[in-house]
């Protein structure tokens, strides 16, 4: 199935392009292959690039890699958040071995 460039999104085409790449792109050749697909007429580069720099940052399908590399979302694992019960699970690990070792050295004291 081919896609309708032409009217789809600058947000679409680009999902397009990265998920067929595969892989992080530099955003400007990203954004210039966004409007080349689009065959959008482009009065100003900077200004075009701006705009479609803009959609694609504020989509929540894309993730900024750091040095001018974009991806997707998809393709980074989800954060491993630690839930409240977790760390008070821990917590009450942590203390259960304190309380141990002061037990065992107040019996060495006693003795």
């Amino acid at each position: 199935m081919k896609m309708d460039f032409a009217n789809s999104s600058e947000m679409d085409v680009a999902y397009h392009v990265l998920t067929k790449e595969g892989h992080t792109m530099y955003y400007k050749d990203l954004v210039l292959e966004v409007i080349k697909l689009k065959r959008k007429p482009v009065q100003s580069m900077s200004a075009a690039i701006s705009e479609v720099y803009t959609h694609i940052n504020m989509d929540s399908r894309f993730h900024y890699e750091g040095e001018g590399q974009w991806g997707l979302t998809e393709w980074n694992p989800p954060e491993v958040k630690r839930t409240h019960a977790s760390s008070r699970a821990a917590g009450t690990k942590s203390a259960g071995k304190s309380t141990r070792r002061k037990e065992k050295l107040f019996e060495s004291i006693q003795e």
